[in-house]
């Protein structure tokens, strides 16, 4: 929304203020300024002046002499070229040491333009005689300007008087950024109420009467509205004996100032109105309504309407229409039609001020492709109350200029008249929500300046209809803070039970597995949740695999992103194939992402999402490093009991010997292994490629940090090495097994320090060393506390097959 100062200034008389003042002050009230431009920024020194004697330029065929009075008949001489000048033409001339907005290619110069006297072709010239373009406009705002040469003022501008000031340019136009919910504000007497209330000066409306004669506008049309659920008011008059002239020149600079091209009076009165007030209206040549009769309802599916500018627009049975007996005549709220437009043979007009439903106009807008000023302001709601006072006001203004003959008397179609609510005045919530203490009568005086009114007697607050933002307390106690100023509002500390912010349990132990994880070297990488049917072929899945059985994506972008992962596998693998191509030598990466597995196919509820930690690594380590990483991800949240390893793991896309499910206080929480030779082929990945998944809920389940510190052992630890040869299926968790079980309350640790296959060990065996440590927590052990340990440990392994090494 833009509105020019100069016209709110003349609504709230005594408004005394700099461009600056006036823009911070209104915003922090709440209408918040976006931005202010002078029109007038790059003009100096500009005056009308009077051409009174035009001579032939002695050396120059295209360049005239100009003696011009510019006041108190001081005469200035003026060398120019432009081709309209004549003796007696009233014109802008920018004295010497002036400035000017643009050069003589019309082009606005940042800064504008220094004139200085000087002299062209040996004759002295002391100022310029300015076209529109020099001024910072354009022909298009000044219809009756030259193409190519000076601006002609009329004959009633004063000579001697500012240039800038006649023509209306010594204004600033101030740009808003007005919230959807305060369509009152988007209307110059919205805006000027709020300066008025800003700044404690009286706001001054024009004051509208009803004009028309003893004629009743009955006999000249009937209105009839089908729908009242898209039209809840419409207004029509009717003016006769039209007569077409300029619009006085008030009107003409307040609809520039307005961005809007003034064309001539009846026009320029619609579009006057239409800012003024923020209610759009139409005219339509009575001639051209057959019938005399005007039906609002919805168009027709496969209706065609040409509107006014030309185009033909395809209606569908959403669409608001103005027909008259015959055909329709204009969309409603947005545009009117070819057939009924407003041409200089009219004589008879018909006028339409009506409050169409917002939704439906913006709607029937977008349909059309076609956003006009008038549809912008029906789609904000405007309040239906406004129809007829604005109708009036164009009447009024009508008859004051001269345009036409009102007839008396107004078509009001309003069944449902819209009431302004009543809000109960609760100072005492005012202040506690806003945390200040203003008495009730500061805050009543408030209310007065924006036209709430305080009933003493039901205690309530009358809002009006215009004011459709207003609806409970918060939204008054928000009208008070901002007259009051937020500025004055005291710091306060927030009430209620304080509270310590945190993250929750399962994003800690989250972030405490990704620091161990990168601790250990490894980089993040993030995975797309779509993947393509094709992986699990290259991930060699049975064809019965359930990891087959993923979620469709209803409109995917492709083959290769149609599903949804039920595996995180192939990510990992497709980034460590990206490293490999790229010749990085030892990569060690990890993500966190959730896996999609669908409850049934085809799916009826969400699935289950579940977060894996899926770690992935070539190069340097072994499957042995990536248990070790498994397990320092375990000791960083806290699982302190013994982890497992089963070998009936049995995935495909693992090495069939190189794999294991990770097994916590008896349940599978994940996998380990070396990467398939054929899979990490179709990867384009050479060497060994080691992977291990975990399931993130169930280490969150078992993570722990309720630690018991126990008592420092003074007595000394024996150590005993055990050098066993063992058979080949036999693992090594099954021998710590044994150390658990039968190693008593004096094995304080024990660690595999050897592992050995060769020449030297017996076919299907293998040689394991272990490094046992004893030690008392009351006493010093003796060598027979060792031997008895010692001798159950060995009885157990010999359960298993395992021999002593020699």
């Amino acid at each position: 929304m833009n509105t020019s100062l100069n016209w709110i200034k003349d609504l709230v008389p005594g408004l005394e203020c700099t461009d600056q003042e006036y823009m911070d002050a209104m915003t922090l009230s709440g209408t918040k300024v976006e931005q202010g431009v002078r029109l007038d920024k790059d003009l100096d020194k500009i005056v009308i002046g009077k051409v009174e004697k035009v001579e032939q330029h002695p050396d120059a065929d295209k360049l005239v002499i100009c003696q011009v009075n510019i006041g108190q008949d001081e005469l200035i001489q003026i060398v120019t070229g432009a081709p309209n000048v004549f003796e007696g033409a009233k014109v802008p001339v920018v004295l010497d040491g002036g400035r000017v907005a643009g050069g003589h290619d019309g082009k606005l110069v940042e800064g504008g333009v220094k004139i200085k006297k000087g002299k062209l072709r040996g004759v002295e010239s002391y100022g310029m005689m300015c076209s529109i373009d020099e001024l910072g406009s354009t022909t298009e705002m000044f219809p009756d300007a030259a193409e190519d040469g000076l601006y002609i003022l009329p004959d009633d501008a004063v000579v001697g008087e500012s240039a800038v000031s006649y023509l209306g340019l010594d204004d600033l136009i101030v740009e808003y950024e007005v919230t959807s919910n305060r369509v009152d504000c988007f209307s110059i007497l919205g805006i000027a109420r709020e300066a008025a209330a800003t700044f404690d000066k009286k706001f001054v409306p024009p004051v509208v009467k009803e004009v028309g004669n003893s004629e009743n506008v009955n006999d000249f049309i009937k209105v009839r509205v089908e729908n009242n659920d898209l039209c809840k008011r419409y207004t029509a008059r009717v003016v006769k004996n039209v007569k077409f002239a300029p619009s006085p020149k008030w009107m003409q600079n307040r609809l520039r100032a307005q961005g809007i091209r003034p064309i001539n009076n009846l026009v320029d009165i619609t579009n006057y109105v239409m800012e003024e007030f923020g209610q759009p209206m139409h005219a339509y040549d009575l001639s051209t309504i057959s019938g005399n009769e005007i039906v609002v309802n919805t168009a027709k599916d496969g209706d065609e309407f040409v509107t006014l500018d030309g185009q033909t627009r395809k209606l569908d049975e959403n669409i608001l229409m103005i027909n008259d007996g015959e055909k329709p005549v204009g969309i409603a709220g947005i545009m009117g039609g070819e057939n009924s437009m407003i041409t200089e043979n009219v004589k008879d007009v018909l006028f339409e001020a009506a409050c169409f439903d917002g939704t439906n106009i913006r709607l029937s807008s977008k349909k059309l492709g076609m956003r006009t000023d008038a549809s912008s302001k029906f789609e904000k709601g405007l309040d239906p109350n406004l129809a007829l006072v604005a109708m009036n006001r164009a009447c009024q203004l009508i008859e004051e200029l001269g345009v036409g003959e009102v007839v008396g008397g107004a078509i009001d179609i309003y069944p449902v008249k819209r009431e302004g609510v009543k809000i109960p005045f609760e100072p005492e919530k005012y202040n506690k929500l806003l945390g200040t203490d203003i008495d009730k009568d500061t805050m009543i005086s408030y209310f007065k300046k924006i036209d709430l009114v305080y009933n003493a007697q039901t205690n309530e607050i009358e809002v009006p209809s215009w004011r459709q933002d207003l609806l409970c307390d918060a939204d008054i106690a928000e009208e008070v803070i901002r007259f009051y100023g937020y500025d004055k509002v005291p710091t306060t500390l927030p009430n209620g039970q304080s509270t310590t912010g945190k993250i929750s349990f399962k994003h800690y132990i989250e972030k405490m597995v990704k620091n161990t994880v990168e601790h250990c070297g490894f980089s993040q990488g993030m995975t797309y949740s779509f993947e393509s049917p094709k992986v699990f072929d290259k991930l060699l899945l049975d064809k019965d695999d359930e990891s087959r059985k993923a979620i469709k994506i209803a409109n995917p972008l492709g083959e290769d992103y149609s599903i949804m992962r039920t595996l995180s596998v192939n990510g990992m693998m497709t980034s460590l194939s990206t490293n490999f191509g790229r010749r990085n030598q030892n990569v060690r990466l990890y993500e966190l992402g959730n896996v999609y597995l669908p409850k049934q196919l085809p799916i009826t509820e969400l699935p289950d999402e579940k977060m894996k930690l899926t770690l992935g690594m070539y190069g340097e380590g072994d499957f042995f490093d990536m248990k070790g990483f498994i397990e320092e991800v375990f000791e960083s949240v806290g699982m302190r009991d013994k982890v497992e390893y089963s070998p009936e793991s049995k995935l495909n896309f693992l090495h069939p010997g190189r794999q294991a499910n990770v097994i916590y206080n008896g349940e599978v929480i994940g996998y380990i292994g070396e990467v398939h030779p054929t899979v990490a082929s179709n990867y384009a990945i050479k060497g060994r490629v080691y992977l291990a998944v975990l399931d993130m809920e169930s280490i969150t389940k078992n993570a722990s940090f309720d630690y018991k510190y126990k008592q420092i052992v003074n007595f000394p630890a024996s150590t005993r090495d055990l050098s066993m040869v063992v058979p080949k299926d036999v693992l090594v968790g099954d021998i710590e097994k044994i150390f658990d079980q039968r190693g008593g309350k004096y094995l304080e640790s024990y660690k595999l320090f050897d592992i050995y296959e060769g020449e030297q060990i017996k076919e299907g065996f293998k040689s394991v060393a272990y490094s046992l440590v004893f030690r008392g927590k009351e006493k010093n052990l003796e060598e027979n506390d060792i031997t008895k340990a010692m001798k159950k440990i060995l009885n157990g392994l010999e359960g298993l097959g395992i021999e002593l090494r020699a």
